[in-house]
C-alpha cells in the first residue's frame, strides 16, 4: 500500500499571522560550515550545495551553503566578525555544532509584502534585519521569543527566482 497525504490547498495570508505563508526552508547555524556540509552528506544524504557569500551590512563575513530536497531548501550558515552575533549567538562558546536558526517563508506579492509589514508591525515583533536589492530580492528576518527561533521572509525578484531555482536538488 502506497500513503500519500494530500495537505489542503493552502491559503496564505501573509496579514493574518507570521506562519500564514509559505514556508520552504529550514535554516541552521554552525560553527564549521565545511564540517556540517559533511553532516548533512554522511548523515542525511544531502550532498549537493550552492554556496552563496558576502559582506554583513556591519563590515563581517557569512557563507551560506543551500540545498533542495523536494519542496524544502535546507540552508547552512556561518558568519564572523561585526554583525555576525546575530547569525551565531544559538551556538554553544566552544565545540563543532549545529543549530536551528529560522524558518524562511516566501512572499509571492508585493502586497503579500505590504501587508506582511503591517502585520509585523501590528504584533510588535523586532526586525533583526531588512534588506532590498531591486531587481533580486526583498528580506527582512523577524524576531519571534514565543517560538525559539526567528522567521525570514523573501520577495524574489527575477533574478532571486533564478538563483533559488539554480539551488542543486538531493
Amino acid at each position: 500500500m502506497n500513503a500519500t497525504v494530500r495537505s489542503p490547498l493552502a491559503k496564505f495570508s501573509p496579514g493574518n499571522g507570521l506562519l500564514r505563508n509559505d514556508c520552504f526552508q529550514m535554516a541552521y547555524a554552525t560553527s564549521d560550515l565545511d564540517r556540517a556540509c559533511g553532516v548533512f552528506a554522511d548523515r542525511f544524504g544531502i550532498k549537493k550545495f550552492r554556496r552563496l557569500e558576502g559582506q554583513l551590512p556591519a563590515g563581517g563575513h557569512i557563507r551560506i551553503e543551500l540545498a533542495w530536497v523536494g519542496g524544502t531548501m535546507y540552508e547552512l550558515l556561518r558568519a564572523e566578525g561585526p554583525g555576525s552575533d546575530f547569525f551565531m549567538s544559538v551556538l554553544p562558546s566552544d565545540g563543532f555544532a549545529i543549530r536551528h536558526h529560522h524558518l524562511g517563508f516566501f512572499i509571492d506579492t508585493l502586497s503579500d509584502w505590504t501587508a506582511l509589514e503591517a502585520e509585523i508591525e501590528r504584533g510588535g515583533w523586532p526586525i533583526r534585519s531588512k534588506s532590498n536589492n531591486q531587481g533580486f530580492l526583498r528580506a527582512c528576518i523577524v524576531e519571534v521569543p514565543e517560538l525559539g527561533h526567528y522567521l525570514e521572509y523573501i520577495f524574489p525578484e527575477p533574478a532571486g527566482i533564478a538563483f533559488f531555482e539554480s539551488v542543486p536538488g538531493n
